[in-house]
This record gives structure tokens, C-alpha cells and sequence, in this order.
């Protein structure tokens, strides 16, 4: 081992983990509660072709996105040192304003920013150079990140209060027993985006590296890496999913989770990850058409729709892990 690492040093890291994923997660929601909050903007705004909430939902999405790779590079070099990944989350806490979003960014990027000094000079201490790196690069990132939230702290707008409006005749189909069941989905994606991220990266793992046959020398490649790169593939049509169904929740003035169900479980093998994504995918399908089936019964085309497009999807990932599990 290149560098000799203690638990105390994986479970330092673990905690950058921990914090990548939550903010991945409470920003990409975040951006999706926009498709809530763009309805109460200022009467003038209706003359524009995108509003401040336009705006600050695009670049909320960028960050979810780039800290899931943050995650991502994280989750790589505790498997290089040896160590295991962590797949919980710390916790997401969503707000109800876009300057709540903004003040909960900034909390989370200064949390972060402390951490990962702490870490930088461990690594330094240690002389895990290569860890050293890949936090400065992340840490100068997180930086960019707080510097952006901290311009709308001080935003004027309005809270995301429930309507002491009636509802309409046509919106009562959306009762709290369907927001339920759409939120099963979020949950479900959820686990779909850490179980596969983890696995992806669990490749950098030394056993799993191994090359044990000719062929796998020749090509530069085994088993293990034909499945992180379909991993990968797998995982931004989850992140897109993720988004979708969140927005359709917000939409309809829901509220979406930000919990995974079942838990993430990431396996030993390659066969192990296969055989997990295999019966993660095969609970999804089930879903998804109990999903369609609720909401032609309520009548609830664009729902319905959504799903069905979603679902071509989950079953071409079925199918992609039934080749090598049988």
C-alpha cells in the first residue's frame, strides 16, 4: 500500500462522503421545488422568458451534479487506499424560499470548506499526497459554490406557504395517499444514484482491479470495469429520473422525499453489483407500473406519461443486468 491508512483517516473521508451526498441531493430537489415556487413570481416577471427562479434552478442542478462527482472521486480513493465507502447521507434539509436555499448552501459550503481543511492538512500529515490533491481541487470548487449562494441570502421573496385557497375540482385527484406513492419513486431513485455511484467507483478496490487471464492484459480491462462502465451509464438516467419525478411532485404542490427505500446495499463482486442493480431494477418495474396503473385511474395523463417514458428505461437496465447475472 502506497500509503498506510488508519480508521480513523476512512472514516474522515467518509464523512466528506456523507456531506457530498446530502448536498448533491438537497440541491438537485432544491432545483426541482422551483417548478413550485417560479408560480409565485412578481406580475412584472410574466413580460421575461425566465425568472430569478429559472436562473438559480439551472445553477442549482450544475452543483447537485458536480457534487455527486465530488462523491464520486471521493468514494474512488478511500477504495484505492483500501478502505470501504460509506453510502449514507448526511442530512438534506430542503427549505421552502430560494433565499432559505441560498442561506442552507451556505451553511453546507462553509461545513464543508471546515472539513475539508481538516482533511488537507491530515492528508498532508500522512503523506497521502494524491488525497491532498484531489481536496484542494474539490475545496476550491466548494469555494466557487459558496460564493454563489452567499449572493442570495439576501434575495426578497416569498415563503412556500400552503394555499388557504380551495382546490380546484380537477386538482383533487392529487391526494396525499398518490404523493406516497410518487415519493416511493423519488426513494427508490435515490438508492438507484448511491448504490450505482458506490459500485462504480468500488472498482478502483485492488481486488477488483486484479488482471487474471491474458485477455483482460491484452484488453487493459476484466469484468470489474465492463460493469462500472455500464454503472455509469445507468446512474445519470437515474439522476435525470430523480429530477423529473421531484419536479412533478413540486408541480402539483407536493412535497418530495429526500430518503432512500430501500437502503443502498453495494456487494463484494461485480456479480454481486450485477445481481443487486438486477433486483433494485426488477422492484423499480413493479413500481412504475402500479405508479401508471394509479394514475390512469385518477386520469392523470402527464403523470402517467412521465412514467411510461421512465420505464422504457428501467426495463432496458433490467435487461442490461439479466445478460450477465443468469
Amino acid at each position: 500500500m502506497a500509503v498506510k491508512t488508519t480508521p480513523d483517516y476512512v472514516d474522515l473521508l467518509n464523512r466528506a462522503v456523507e456531506r457530498e451526498i446530502q448536498v448533491s441531493l438537497q440541491y438537485m430537489l432544491q432545483h426541482a421545488k422551483m417548478e413550485k415556487l417560479v408560480r409565485k413570481t412578481i406580475p412584472e416577471n410574466i413580460l421575461l422568458d425566465k425568472t430569478t427562479y429559472d436562473a438559480v434552478g439551472k445553477f442549482l442542478r450544475e452543483i447537485a451534479i458536480q457534487e455527486m462527482k465530488h462523491a464520486a472521486s471521493i468514494i474512488e480513493r478511500i477504495y484505492y487506499l483500501g478502505g470501504l465507502a460509506t453510502t449514507k447521507s448526511g442530512k438534506v434539509i430542503i427549505g421552502n424560499s430560494l433565499s432559505e436555499f441560498a442561506k442552507l448552501g451556505v451553511k453546507a459550503e462553509e461545513e464543508a470548506l471546515t472539513l475539508y481543511r481538516q482533511i488537507i492538512e491530515t492528508a498532508g500529515k500522512m503523506g497521502d499526497w494524491e488525497t491532498r490533491e484531489l481536496f484542494e481541487k474539490i475545496y476550491g470548487e466548494e469555494e466557487g459554490h459558496l460564493f454563489k449562494f452567499q449572493e442570495y441570502t439576501k434575495f426578497h421573496d416569498e415563503k412556500d406557504e400552503p394555499s388557504k385557497m380551495p382546490l380546484d375540482e380537477w386538482r383533487k385527484i392529487y391526494t396525499d395517499d398518490y404523493f406516497a406513492l410518487l415519493n416511493k419513486a423519488v426513494a427508490g431513485e435515490i438508492t438507484a444514484i448511491i448504490q450505482y455511484t458506490n459500485q462504480h467507483e468500488k472498482v478502483a478496490f485492488l481486488e477488483l482491479r486484479m488482471k487474471n487471464t491474458p485477455l483482460e492484459t491484452v484488453n487493459e480491462t476484466n469484468y470489474a470495469s465492463v460493469a462500472s462502465k455500464i454503472l455509469k451509464g445507468v446512474f445519470m438516467q437515474e439522476m435525470d429520473h430523480l429530477e423529473k419525478i421531484s419536479e412533478r411532485i413540486y408541480l402539483l404542490e407536493g412535497e418530495a422525499t429526500y430518503k432512500p427505500d430501500p437502503l443502498p446495499v453495494v456487494g463484494e463482486t461485480p456479480l454481486d453489483f450485477l445481481k443487486l442493480d438486477h433486483a433494485l431494477e426488477s422492484i423499480t418495474i413493479s413500481l412504475y407500473r402500479e405508479i401508471i396503473a394509479e394514475a390512469l385511474k385518477r386520469h392523470d395523463t402527464t403523470t402517467r406519461r412521465l412514467f411510461e417514458d421512465i420505464i422504457l428505461q428501467e426495463e432496458d437496465h433490467y435487461w442490461t443486468f439479466d445478460d450477465f447475472v443468469k
